[in-house]
């Protein structure tokens, strides 16, 4: 299941003061903008424990810069998982403008041997079992001040490694979307970690 999240380099509005008559001034290091995109996906594999990915876009606001994933970014995405999991991919996504490009839908029939991508209703989020890790990563990151985009994509990125290494949270995400995956999450052998 693949999911998007961005998250902003922007510093925390605090309470001020300023002496009577006097309009409150807040001193900020740093340039404002710029931003991290975020994909993820999250595998299940009958008999293995579950596993997420992650893939990060930094955009600086340079000239000619994508603000965010193109398709083929995503199809790269895409190959790489099948190449890690070495399995067919039931690919489940949401009706993110991009995902519903006319090359997503040439490249899943080109790989429809390996691939079969369904997609989510609109204004789906509680059957989405992602929206509960990109609340597990924002919540980390509700206290935090980036001094820079650098410092943002570093820490997220610190965030998001630490989730595949503790399965709990990736199954915990599971239960309010209500979807059933009972006979792939029964006995997880943590052995195995494909």
């Amino acid at each position: 299941m693949l999911q998007g999240a961005q998250q902003r380099v922007g510093n925390p509005v605090r309470r001020t003061w300023a002496p009577r008559g006097a309009r409150p001034m807040v001193r900020v290091a740093g340039r404002r903008g710029g931003r991290v995109n975020i994909a993820g996906a999250v595998c299940f594999k009958p008999g293995c424990r579950p596993r997420m990915f992650f893939k990060l876009h930094v955009y600086r606001r340079r000239r000619g810069e994508a603000k965010t994933f193109l398709w083929s970014d995503y199809r790269d995405f895409i190959r790489v998982m099948h190449l890690q999991l070495g399995t067919p991919l039931v690919w489940v996504w949401d009706n993110l403008s991009v995902h519903l490009q006319q090359e997503i839908f040439d490249f899943a029939e080109e790989h429809k041997d390996w691939l079969v991508i369904f997609r989510l209703p609109p204004y789906a989020l509680e059957i989405n079992p992602h929206e509960g890790i990109w609340s597990l990563v924002k919540r980390t990151l509700a206290d935090f001040a980036a001094a820079d985009l650098t410092h943002l994509t570093r820490d997220i990125e610190r965030k998001l490694k630490k989730i595949p290494y503790r399965p709990h949270l990736i199954t915990g995400c599971l239960p309010p979307t209500g979807l059933d995956l009972t006979g792939l999450l029964e006995t997880p052998d943590t052995a195995d970690s494909t």
